[in-house]
């Protein structure tokens, strides 16, 4: 087994999504996000074990065609709200583009997971996949 202690960011897997562009996309997941698929890389399919149908989890993925060089923006695009710092914001413009997304589980194919609603755009690598512990407020 690798033993990647520290280093570089890896995806793990790939959101297939009928989403095709930003402009396409909600904001949120559920404000119009369709069920995708996260396909797992098979270097990585037997760390889905556990996972199951109806279940909660956060799925982290990487903005691949995020700006990285914006610090503020208008809050949802919103002209009429005042510039503010990207860390204050949902933006997915920042310097490291990483996204949250609450979803569940809706299926579950081999490697690959049903999950919705998401607002990734197809393509969209993923870099991990974490549960959502009852009980603890995550995000």
């Amino acid at each position: 087994m690798n033993r990647n202690k520290a280093g570089s960011l890896r995806p793990v897997g790939l959101i297939h999504s009928s989403i095709k562009t930003t402009a396409e996309a909600p904001k949120q997941g559920s404000e119009g996000g369709p069920d995708a698929w996260l396909e797992v890389s098979p270097l990585f399919a037997q760390a889905l074990d556990g996972i199951a149908i109806g279940d909660d989890i956060i799925v982290v993925t990487w903005l691949h065609q995020a700006e990285r060089d914006v610090l503020k923006v208008h809050p949802r695009d919103d002209k009429r709200k005042p510039l503010t710092g990207v860390f204050a914001t949902r933006s997915p413009d920042r310097p490291n583009p990483l996204a949250l997304h609450r979803v569940t589980v809706r299926d579950i194919d081999k490697g690959r997971l049903l999950i919705g609603p998401i607002e990734a755009i197809d393509g969209t690598p993923v870099v991990d996949i974490k549960p959502v512990l009852s009980g603890i407020r995550d995000f």
